[in-house]
């Protein structure tokens, strides 16, 4: 499994409305987990954990990257399942 922490940067009131996190979960099998989240009506800052298998994170962050919304990965943590 792997889990990344990655601050969310919206920039626009549209951004800041879009169910991003709701879509990340449902279209890349990952568990988002909020940690922490400054938001107003016109935008703001979510720091979030993105977990599930290695390919699935990685592409999740990869479709963030094409939202527009400036993602800064601030922790990285991969572990193998197998020997839990």
């Amino acid at each position: 499994m792997a889990r990344i922490t990655v601050s969310l940067a919206t920039r626009t009131a549209e951004q800041a409305g879009e169910p991003i996190l709701y879509r990340v979960g449902r279209d890349y099998n990952v568990v988002t987990n909020i940690r922490r989240a400054a938001m107003n009506e016109e935008g703001g800052t979510i720091v979030v954990d993105i977990e599930g298998a290695l390919e699935e994170v990685q592409r999740a962050i990869a479709w963030l990257n094409t939202t527009g919304i400036q993602v800064d990965a601030e922790q990285r943590s991969v572990s193998d399942s197998s020997n839990l």
